[in-house]
This record gives structure tokens, sequence and C-alpha cells, in this order.
């Protein structure tokens, strides 16, 4: 991104069509929250839309299976397909109690993402740090140019410092933005995708935007489609104005989704249904 502004993401907040996404993502979390239900059961909706959650970040890496599938299953040791569910259910138990440590050292965090998102999976010495030269990635869904080693290192520390930093822009965009660079990046060996998408959730948790992480954005990504999804993120790519706003109202979208979907699900079970 290129501007002047001291307050680089306050800049993207003032894209076209980023302001109206953000005030739909508070509406639409501002009514899961407004529900009754949250008064007496949000521990459930919490289990809930963590288990969704997973479900649809496993499903943009490739691994789309149903819902009750999921909830059903107790090994994820099998092929890959059942490694990457794993690998999603981990991730979401984990983003909630890395808040403290996100807050000091995101860098700390992206790398015990991967370390729990491997799971053992990886050789020992690739897992929890940024790729080394000429190691190679498995990222099924994105094709893009791969960044190499050295400018993943230099661009990690900037997305840190940013973090650090603060801004005064919505949850949404420092969500969107980081979720956007760390696809872009890639920067272990495997399950970046899953890593993004979880860094993504942990903003919106830590932001005060979603505290009880009820508004899986991932439920929302998987919604809208794997070429939906790739084709916001060539927005994010592209780095032109235009661009970032296509993928931040993208995001914006699938949070508004994971919002009604916990909406849903606590619908549910005021019926007893669930």
């Amino acid at each position: 991104m290129s501007t002047t502004s001291s307050d680089p993401l306050a800049t993207l907040a003032t894209l076209p069509g980023v302001t109206d996404a953000v005030d739909s993502v508070r509406k639409a979390v501002d009514r899961v929250y407004g529900h009754r239900v949250m008064r007496r059961r949000s521990n459930e909706v919490t289990s809930e839309a963590a288990l969704r959650g997973a479900r649809g970040s496993a499903a943009l890496s490739g691994a789309d299976w149903n819902l009750e599938e999921v909830r059903r299953r107790t090994d994820f040791t099998g092929d890959s397909e059942a490694r990457v569910v794993g690998a999603a259910l981990r991730l979401t138990a984990e983003a909630g109690q890395l808040l403290s440590i996100w807050r000091q050292s995101p860098l700390r965090v992206l790398a015990r993402l991967h370390l729990v998102a491997a799971g053992g999976a990886a050789p020992e010495d690739a897992v929890g740090r940024p790729r080394l030269a000429g190691e190679p990635v498995d990222e099924p869904l994105i094709e893009a140019p791969l960044p190499g080693a050295d400018e993943v290192a230099g661009r990690l520390e900037g997305l840190s410092g940013l973090i650090l930093s603060g801004s005064e822009a919505p949850a949404l965009v420092m969500a969107s933005v980081v979720h956007g660079e760390l696809l872009a990046l890639r920067p272990f060996g495997s399950y970046n995708g899953l890593v993004a998408r979880t860094a993504e959730r942990i903003v919106l948790i830590g932001s005060g935007l979603d505290p009880k992480s009820i508004c899986p954005a991932e439920v929302g990504h998987a919604g809208q489609g794997r070429a939906a999804y790739v084709a916001a993120f060539e927005g994010y790519l592209s780095g032109t104005p235009e661009g970032m706003a296509a993928w931040i109202t993208h995001c914006g979208r699938a949070a508004e989704l994971g919002a009604r979907e916990s909406t849903a699900v606590c619908e549910a079970l005021q019926r007893g249904a669930a």
C-alpha cells in the first residue's frame, strides 16, 4: 500500500464501499449479541460458531466436509483432508487463548498458530517459523506468485509494526489487511490459509467487535465460494484502491454472514432445535 497518511489503515477505511461494509458488519454483530439466547447460552453459541468456522476455513483449504461429519468425527489423523479439518478445529480452539500475546508479539502468535495447525504433520525443523529460501509451500487454493524468503521476513516485520502501532481504523479493516497480507506472503510451508483466517478471527475478537467469538467470518468466506474468495484476494494483491476496497468489502460480507449464521443458531436454540 502506498499512502502518505501516518495511519494507512485509516486511509483504507475511507475507500468507497468500505464504510458501508463496516456499518453492515456492526449491525449484524449487534443483532446477534442482542439476541435473548445470548443472555443465557452464549457459551453454546461460541462453541457452535467455532465448529462452523473451522468447517468453513477447512472447506476453503480443500476439505469441504459436511458440518455433521465434522461434529461427529474424532480422528483427524487419516488422509490430507482429515488433517486439514483437524488443523482448522485446533486453530479455532486456540484463537481465543492468544489475545494477550497478539497485542505484544503478533509474530509469536503466528508461529504458534502454525505449530498448532501442523500438529506434528510437518518436519519439526520447519514448523512455527517463516520458510527459508528454496523451501516449498503447499497452499491448495492460492496460486499467486510466491514472495521470496527475504521479502516475507521484511513484510512480516512491517505487518507486526502496523498491528503494534495501533490504528483508528475499524476492526474490519485491520482484520482484512492481516488476512490478506498473510495470504499474500504464505510465510509457512503449509496451512497458510488456515493461519491467515485464524489471524483475522483473532483481530475481530481482540478489537472488541466480536469478543465472544460468535461471528465466524470463515463461514461467510466459504459461503461466498472459493472463486469469489480468490477473486477478492486478487484485489488485495493489486494494491489499488479499488482492489483493496473489494477485498475489505468481501471480508465484511464474510463477517456479516458469520454473524447471521450465529443468529440462526440462536433461533434454533430458542426453539429447542439445537
